[in-house]
């Protein structure tokens, strides 16, 4: 069977985001009926049996394999502190991959586990890379602090984690694991956000660009083109009409930031996607997150003043964001 055919995936998780990659994952099966072959790792940490058992299911369901690959020993691989702001240890667990996955595996789509796969992902798998490590979709709206920190100017692209399409033979013989490790080290084990810094400041100019479509940021969709090339001017790349269709035909939906579909009171525009799927898992029925109502609402209408001043949003996250992670920090 040829590359092209076989759809080589890989999730991280802990048993707290089980239910998200469960809905992911049925996601990916579904609207990819037509590659012959889909195998999916888990690099997982912590994951249940409750957990195992149920997206084993939902594999055996769809005919694809499984193979969840444990690293509850994630901790002890680190040969320096780190602090990730409150993050559970877990998100590191994609700068593994390349140790983790067999050998066989030469390139590999990662996907964050609160992401919904919406049409066919040949498109994307069939993508060359070049001398590239890797290809990822921008991220213009990270904050300048955030940029300077891992020695980025603000001409530089600054790329999202949550989708990366990974030649992972490259990533081996260049021996990326280290260098992301010692880049990490460099800055003091202490990232705004630990390992997507780390890809983008340890790979800085090894990384391709790839359409919005294949990583559509659900509250994008406030946002205005000219707005996102103000605020990282490397998102000229994207052309307008790029952006525009992945809004309204995205491939691959993720919800970032706060306004997340799980969460009791949520408005996001493409909740309804997360919904139908995670009511195919053996997670169905599972009630959404509550205590956070008027802070959705409040979220929600955030995204509307974005649609009409975009500078309101850009001021207020570039003063809240670092403070953020203090929050994360002392909780």
């Amino acid at each position: 069977m040829s590359r092209k055919e076989r759809l080589e995936v890989v999730y991280a998780s802990n048993d707290g985001y089980a239910r998200h990659l469960a809905a992911s994952m049925c996601s990916l099966f579904d609207r990819n009926r037509d590659f012959p072959e889909i195998r999916v790792f888990v690099l997982s940490m912590g994951l249940s049996e409750a957990g195992r058992n149920g997206l084993k299911e939902i594999a055996d369901r769809y005919g694809r394999i499984l193979e969840l690959v444990d690293m509850d020993d994630l901790e002890s691989r680190f040969s320096h502190p780190v602090d990730l702001g409150g993050y559970d240890v877990s998100i590191m667990l994609r700068l593994f991959m390349g140790e983790m996955l067999p050998a066989s595996v030469e390139r590999v789509l990662y996907l964050d586990c609160d992401t919904i796969v919406l049409q066919s992902l040949k498109g994307l798998w069939s993508r060359e890379l070049g001398d590239c490590i890797l290809g990822a979709v921008m991220e213009p709206t990270i904050y300048p602090a955030v940029r300077r920190s891992i020695d980025l100017g603000p001409e530089d692209a600054y790329y999202n984690s949550g989708v990366l399409l990974v030649n992972l033979a490259r990533w081996r013989a260049e021996g990326v694991q280290e260098t992301l490790l010692d880049f990490w080290k460099s800055k003091g084990g202490k990232l705004f956000a630990s390992d997507q810094d780390v890809l983008n400041g340890g790979l800085k100019g090894r990384v391709c660009s790839l359409p919005p479509k294949y990583n559509f940021f659900t509250n994008y969709r406030y946002f205005s083109y000219r707005a996102l090339t103000k605020y990282g001017p490397a998102y000229r790349a994207v052309t307008a009409e790029e952006f525009a269709r992945a809004k309204r035909h995205p491939v691959i939906v993720h919800y970032m930031g706060d306004e997340r579909p799980w969460i009791a009171g949520n408005l996001n525009h493409y909740r309804r996607a997360y919904e139908m799927y995670l009511a195919q898992t053996p997670w169905a029925g599972t009630k959404k997150e509550p205590g956070k109502r008027l802070y959705m609402l409040a979220y929600h209408g955030l995204d509307y003043v974005t649609a009409v001043c975009p500078a309101i949003r850009w001021e207020l996250s570039c003063r809240m964001g670092m403070k953020f992670v203090e929050t994360r920090k002392k909780g």
